[in-house]
Formats: C-alpha cells, sequence, structure tokens
C-alpha cells in the first residue's frame, strides 16, 4: 500500500519505518528541512533499539522515503498517517493546532479517495474535528477520517509496532475498516487482536490505558512511602501482589515518577476532558500530585542527609533519560532531582549513555557531562540512581568505592540488594526499603 506519514518524532518515524518493512510505500513528511535532509543522508534523528537497522535496510531499498512536501505526499497516498504533537496547554488540554492545521491543508489537496488517520494521541470528538476541518474544502465522499492510537514504549517502540498486543481502530466507514484491516494484517498474523469501534471509544481507550498504568505506578509509590514509614519491604509488597493473577507483575515498581512523553499530557488531558464535562475525576487528581512529589523525594533525601545543605558537595548521577533505551527527557524525573540538588548548592555531574546531549542542552553549563559511569563518580560525595540503565544494574563496586569520596549511595530504582549493600559497608538508601548503613558524613 501506498503510505504517507506526516510527523517524524517517536510515533511518525517508527509507524513509518515499520509500515515500510512491511512491504509499503511510505513517504514521511516533515516541515524541518535539516531534520528532513539528515534522515534523507541516513541519519537517524532519534534513539530507539531496533530503529536503524530498519531505517537503513528499507531506505536503501526505496521504500521509505522523505520530504518537506505535504501535497507530494498526498498525492502518493492511500492512507495519511497524523503523528503530530499534542503538547498540553496551561489549562492541561491536547493541544491540537498542529493536527488540525495540517487538516486544513488536506482539504486542499485531496482529489480522491482517501484514508486520514489521527495516530497521535487526541482527545475524544477529535476525529470530528479533523473531519470539519478537511470538509471545509472536499467533499465528503472523498475521505474518511480514522482513530488508530499507538501503543508504543519508548526503549521497545520498534517491537511493539511489529507483534502489537493488539490493534485498536476507530471508524464507522466499512471503506476506512477494510483498508486498515489489509494495512494491519501482516503485524496481527500470530493471532492478536484488531479491534474495530467508534472513533471516539478508540480516542477514549488510549487515554484510559496510560491513565491506567499511570495510577498503577503512582498507588505503588505511595505504597513504597508507606513502607518506609512502617519498616515494611516494598520489594516483598510487590512480589506479594504481582503473583495475584487479578493484578499481574507489571508496572508495580516504585521510584521516582513517571515522565516520558505520553503519560504525563495524557493523563492531564483526560483530567480535562473530565472538567470540560463537569465530572470530578478524583483519582487523576490524585495520581498527577502523587507523581509530582514523588519527583521530589530522591533530592530530598540526600539535602536531608548533608543537613540541609550541599555547598561545596559533588552529586554523581546515573540516569538522565525518563526511561531506559531512550534519549527522551520530557518530564523526565531526573530533570527535577537535578533542580532540586542546585538550588541546595550542589555541583551535579551526570552520565547517561544517551540522554546527555539533550540534558545539556537545558542547563547551560551549570551541569557537568562525564564521559563513562565511573568518571562520573570521581571526587563525588554521593551517587544518585536515577534511570535504570542495564549497565548500571551490576556495577564494579570496587571502582565504585575507589572513585567516591564516602560509600553513598541514594537509589530511586531500587536496582540493589539491600544484604549486598550492607555487606560493601555502604550507606544506601532507596524508595520503599529500610535505609542500609550508619549515617555516613561527607568530609
Amino acid at each position: 500500500m501506498n503510505i504517507a506519514v506526516v510527523g517524524t518524532g517517536y510515533v511518525g518515524l517508527v509507524s513509518g519505518t515499520c509500515f515500510a518493512e512491511t512491504g509499503n510505500n511510505v513517504i514521511c513528511v516533515d516541515i524541518d528541512e535539516n531534520k528532513v535532509e539528515r534522515m534523507r543522508n541516513g541519519e537517524v534523528p532519534i534513539y530507539e533499539p531496533g530503529l536503524e537497522l530498519l531505517f537503513d535496510r528499507n531506505t536503501k531499498q526505496g521504500r521509505l522515503r522523505f520530504t518537506t512536501n505535504l501535497a507530494e505526499a498526498v498525492n502518493h497516498a492511500e492512507i495519511i498517517f497524523l503523528a503530530l504533537p499534542t503538547p498540553p496547554g496551561e489549562d492541561g488540554s491536547a493541544d491540537l493546532s498542529y493536527i488540525l492545521g495540517v487538516a486544513s491543508q488536506l482539504s486542499n489537496m485531496i482529489k480522491d479517495y482517501k484514508v486520514i488517520v489521527d495516530k497521535s494521541t487526541v482527545p475524544v470528538g477529535t476525529a470530528e474535528k479533523v473531519h470539519a476541518a478537511i470538509a471545509q474544502n472536499c467533499d465528503e465522499s472523498l475521505f474518511d477520517v480514522v482513530s488508530n492510537p499507538e501503543f508504543l514504549r519508548e526503549g521497545v517502540a520498534v517491537d511493539d509496532f511489529l507483534k502489537p498486543d493488539r490493534v485498536v481502530i476507530g471508524t464507522t466507514s466499512e471503506k476506512a475498516q477494510a483498508a486498515m484491516r489489509q494495512l494491519y494484517e501482516p503485524f496481527v498474523r500470530q493471532g492478536n487482536p484488531i479491534y474495530f469501534m467508534d472513533e471516539r471509544s478508540a480516542e477514549m481507550t488510549k487515554y484510559a490505558a496510560n491513565s491506567y498504568l499511570a495510577t498503577r505506578i503512582s498507588f505503588m509509590n505511595e505504597i513504597a512511602n508507606l513502607c518506609e514509614m512502617t519498616g515494611a519491604n516494598v520489594d516483598n509488597v510487590r512480589k506479594g501482589m504481582g503473583s495475584d493473577s487479578r493484578i499481574g507483575k507489571r508496572f508495580l515498581f516504585p521510584g521516582v515518577g513517571y515522565g516520558g512523553s505520553c503519560f504525563p499530557k495524557d493523563v492531564q488531558a483526560l483530567a480535562k476532558t473530565a472538567a470540560q464535562n463537569d465530572y470530578d475525576f478524583k483519582i487523576l487528581k490524585s495520581v498527577m500530585n502523587v507523581n509530582r512529589l514523588q519527583k521530589d523525594i530522591l533530592g530530598k533525601k540526600i539535602i536531608e542527609h548533608f543537613g540541609g545543605d550541599l555547598t561545596g558537595k559533588t552529586i554523581a548521577i546515573w540516569g538522565l533519560a525518563f526511561k531506559p533505551n531512550t534519549d527522551d527527557i520530557r518530564e523526565a524525573p531526573a530533570l527535577y532531582i537535578i533542580n532540586d540538588l542546585l538550588k541546595a548548592g550542589a555541583k551535579v555531574v551526570a552520565y547517561d549513555p544517551e540522554a546527555m546531549e539533550n540534558v545539556s542542552a537545558i542547563y547551560n553549563g551549570q551541569l557537568h557531562m562525564a564521559e563513562d559511569q565511573y568518571t562520573c563518580l570521581e571526587g563525588a560525595d554521593a551517587l544518585a540512581i536515577i534511570t535504570e540503565w542495564s549497565v548500571f544494574r551490576t556495577p564494579n563496586f570496587d571502582r565504585v568505592t575507589e572513585a567516591l569520596n564516602n560509600k553513598l549511595i541514594f537509589d530511586g530504582r531500587n536496582l540493589y540488594d539491600l544484604e549486598t549493600m550492607n555487606k560493601l559497608g555502604y550507606h544506601y538508601e532507596s524508595i520503599g526499603r529500610n535505609i542500609v548503613g550508619k549515617t555516613v558524613t561527607a568530609s
């Protein structure tokens, strides 16, 4: 099939590349001329495991192309995916200006039947707004608007796209349904379902799924905080809960709060939708509040340990991205923790396998970036672990001890066994577990 994907962010580029991988002819559109030129030259502008291999193969074989010319892509395509940003506005609602702007342009370009697909995460009722925008100057018989929310996890987005748990498609058009079924059948050959439903239900499904997962994370963070107060171990509690088939094991790991491009803005947007419909969604309000407070937990532990003043202290940080296997720092807990540490007077030295360039652009020299995880520790008074990259899970503790001024680790991801840290002689604070070791004051 001939596909156009408008927008080449995480969702758009992964979607376009994976559609090309199954034999479709794909044109990706972006207004950023420099970005398009880089992609034409074989450069993948985002870090996503497995993407570069597919990108390289499909561009070389001519199935994946890039342009800044929307009309060129529209003329080429049977199906047009809108994978555009929907950032939160000041009131928490999703900003639809990018999507509706492109929809208005499509209104003057469509000359034969097209399926227009909202791939971006959008509020309930957006498909109708996109339809109205296109219908301004286009006969309604020439297009259908479909909602096809993405369920991609950054870090494993390629696998998620190629082997989806399910595909959700919102359309009341039999013609559009047939086209979307043909497009997605190669991805569900093992029997995973394609769910067809109305457009509004499809839009709600994405928000409901992400908001529920954010709720699970926030609930476990609350449990972890209570465990610290009562002397319980959240690891044991998590295992006991997760073994219940009604609950399951996933999204029960406590930490320093969720971040990224999806959960924060999707929870906000669903809460805004509720408010617009005069519904007081109390759980979502609590989820947002808990998550915001949780991002300050680790910084507070460090600051309190040093008596409230970090002047003259150096804190080493492992992990800047909001999660491992991505360079995405949108709403990353690390940013909140770094701000707290800097405000308390600390010098901060950080290392992340992929996200350092993005973070450096924000702090303008306030932050020191290290060449590797051990260089990061040299002369530091404490180590704070914020992102659970695999490389941090089994470090050489002899090198860690040698580099640090003191055996102080504050672990926001509970990577290490408490007994092991005790044997190694560390003062070790984590989330929802007892503090290990005696209080160590930096020299």
